[in-house]
């Protein structure tokens, strides 16, 4: 397995336990682009609240950290486990952690110490793991479980915090909880049903069906699901921008024409050149469904995924993505924000001439010139959600 022929998709849900404004658990990622490696980290904090906060952060951040340093696995637990801040009420300091670093042949180690057990579907089946025990003379009742494995293209990994599997805890038909065998079972019916889900949907159905066996679905704990799903990239396309050079506007489109994946286009003149040079017509939708007064309405074109506006649109959809809030409106730029999401891989081609529409001082501030735009929703792709990007200036 190299990179080049699988995507690692991390992604994960949560839900701050029912009157907290903040979540206990704390979910981070990494990648590593020089050395291939992926690592995503989930920590639930002791109690809820801020306090609980505080301990996963802490934890989550360096365990990160001493990961990617390669650090021994003990050593690193016991110096989290001095740096937590004792809670004043109960005594002791606490954070549970899963740590699991995938490099790029496929090689995996998790890390777990007091989460619940990871799950690795293949086949649309849950696979048993062998894995080690160890410990630290210091702290001898924290047990880390370690599991090494290879992965294949198509396999999914499921962590959860105990938010998930002791949902439902005490109620009258849960009395024990969901339990992570009831985790599984809902993960691998998803999978039948839908052997390619994403892991990002796949996570929020968990999170969903998790919070359903609480009574009046209401959190009892802060829960989160993870999944990592390793598999053959969803590739995207953008073309925004006419090319600084007239001259290449033939080549500008079949940048369009020959790609494999979805295709999008973003602005009226982008959108006119690729019409002119493939001799495909635009059809405009003034009256589409989910137009606002805000964003121009898209329009449709063979063989082109999304047509819509340029600045305005991905102005929008950059502060969708640094918010991560799951938009209520529907139009173009939530649509735009939707595609780059379930995408894996996204390629900018970019045009360099100057839009005289744009200089209008009446305009916007935050209308910033093309190529600064592109590079802030390139940085929240990559840096956010360990999307991978590239950029060709024509």
């Amino acid at each position: 397995m190299t990179s080049e022929e699988v995507f690692v998709e991390v992604e994960a849900a949560q839900r701050n336990r029912y009157g907290e404004d903040i979540c206990g658990d704390a979910f981070k990622t990494l990648r590593l682009p020089d050395e291939g490696r992926t690592i995503a980290v989930l920590s639930d904090g002791l109690g809820h609240g801020v306090k609980a906060s505080i301990l996963s952060l802490m934890t989550a951040t360096m365990a990160l950290k001493y990961t990617a340093c390669d650090t021994d696995i003990v050593r690193a637990a016991e110096v989290i486990m001095d740096a937590l801040p004792v809670c004043q009420v109960r005594k002791i300091s606490y954070a549970t952690f899963t740590v699991v670093d995938i490099h790029p042949n496929g090689g995996a180690r998790v890390v777990e110490m007091d989460n619940p057990p990871i799950t690795l579907v293949r086949d649309g089946l849950a696979v048993n793991l062998d894995f080690e025990e160890v410990s630290s003379p210091r702290y001898n009742d924290r047990v880390i479980r370690v599991y090494d494995m290879a992965l294949r293209p198509g396999d999914r990994l499921i962590f959860t915090s105990d938010g998930i599997t002791q949902a439902g805890l005490g109620s009258e038909r849960l009395r024990l909880g969901w339990r992570i065998k009831g985790c599984r079972e809902f993960a691998l019916e998803q999978v039948a049903k839908d052997p390619k889900i994403s892991a990002r949907a796949l996570s929020q159905k968990i999170l969903a069906q998790g919070l359903r066996q609480e009574p009046f679905q209401r959190a009892f704990d802060d829960m989160t699901a993870a999944v990592i799903y390793l598999r053959r990239p969803r590739r995207t396309i953008i073309l925004t921008g006419p090319p600084y050079a007239a001259g290449r506007d033939k080549e500008f489109a079949e940048a369009l024409e020959d790609f494999e994946g979805r295709k999008i286009i973003c602005g009226g003149t982008t959108a006119n050149i690729v019409s002119r040079e493939l001799g495909r017509p635009i059809r405009d939708c003034l009256t589409a469904k989910g137009a606002s007064c805000d964003i121009p309405p898209a329009a449709e074109m063979e063989g082109v995924d999304l047509v819509t506006e340029g600045i305005l649109t991905l102005t929008r959809t950059a502060q969708l993505l640094e918010r991560d809030d799951v938009p209520r409106e529907k139009n173009p730029a939530t649509q735009l924000y939707e595609i780059l999401l379930d995408s894996d891989s996204i390629e900018f081609v970019v045009g360099a001439r100057i839009n005289e529409a744009h200089q209008d001082p009446n305009l916007p501030i935050d209308l910033e010139i093309r190529r600064n735009i592109v590079k802030r929703i390139r940085n929240v792709l990559e840096e956010k959600y360990l999307k991978e990007t590239r950029m060709r200036v024509f």
